[in-house]
């Protein structure tokens, strides 16, 4: 059914807000057309419900989103919890630009309060941290998080479980050369001190320290080398080994 109104009315019709919107002469001398059915948008999954998120406040969870920079130098993933729209908790973790470790600090202190969207147009003071931002925001607001199936989601403080025991970012750092082999640096386990090598020179294990439980220990009192040993742990056919070498000088 077409429906007629005068031109006066079109122009009186407002946006939310109050604002008046100016149509084309174009647009003000067509004859409007009534809309059909509205359904609203495809509803997404959310902390354990389905959820038709229409407005910033209608988005939460906690997920993940990883970014880098333009000459690729760095990368940064950036932990958001949020809730109802407004960021209740960042992580930011960062690897490969010393720069980021002092970007990251500034946007720990940035992100918390801020709405997803607010967090999206700021400058999150490195590209890294600002293209994790984007692609994090991509991932929460189609239902792609970490808490789309867990009803009530995540409590303040869940990204940290990210971190385990001594609250240290997951990092792998491995070096090889086609002369001279593999050389395992650091593990999720910890800093590697020796790899241990059978006799056909092949690696078969490795000795590491955990730092964060060796600061622990030390924090509480126990002397430097008795909590070294005491986080010291080996992996693989460590104790078979035809020599051990120092990833680091040998």
């Amino acid at each position: 059914m077409l429906v007629f109104i005068g031109l006066e009315k079109i122009n009186a019709i407002n946006y939310k807000g109050g604002r008046n919107m100016i149509y084309s002469t174009e647009v003000e001398h067509m004859c409007p057309i009534a809309k059909g059915a509205y359904h609203g948008p495809a509803p997404i999954p959310q902390e354990g419900k389905w959820v038709q998120a229409k407005e910033i406040k209608d988005i939460s969870g906690l997920t993940h989103g990883v970014g880098w920079c333009a000459p690729q130098q760095g990368a940064c993933k950036l932990t958001l919890n949020v809730k109802d729209g407004i960021i209740e908790e960042a992580l930011v973790e960062t690897l490969g630009c010393s720069g980021m470790t002092h970007s990251a600090a500034m946007a720990s202190e940035i992100l918390p309060g801020k709405t997803i969207l607010e967090a999206l147009n700021t400058d999150l003071v490195c590209d890294a941290i600002n293209v994790a931002m984007r692609e994090l925001f991509l991932q929460i607001v189609y239902g792609r998080s970490q808490t789309a199936f867990s009803e009530g989601g995540l409590p303040i403080g869940a990204s940290l479980e990210d971190l385990g025991k001594g609250l240290r970012s997951q990092v792998g750092t491995m070096f090889g050369t086609k002369a001279k082999g593999a050389r395992y640096l650091e593990m999720a386990e910890g800093y590697i001190t020796r790899v241990a090598v059978d006799a056909d020179n092949e690696i078969i294990g490795y000795e590491f320290v955990n730092l964060g439980k060796m600061m622990d220990a030390v924090k509480k009192g126990t002397p430097a080398e008795d909590a070294l040993n005491k986080a010291k742990g080996v992996y693989g056919r460590f104790n078979d080994a035809a020599k051990y070498i120092d990833p680091r000088h040998e």
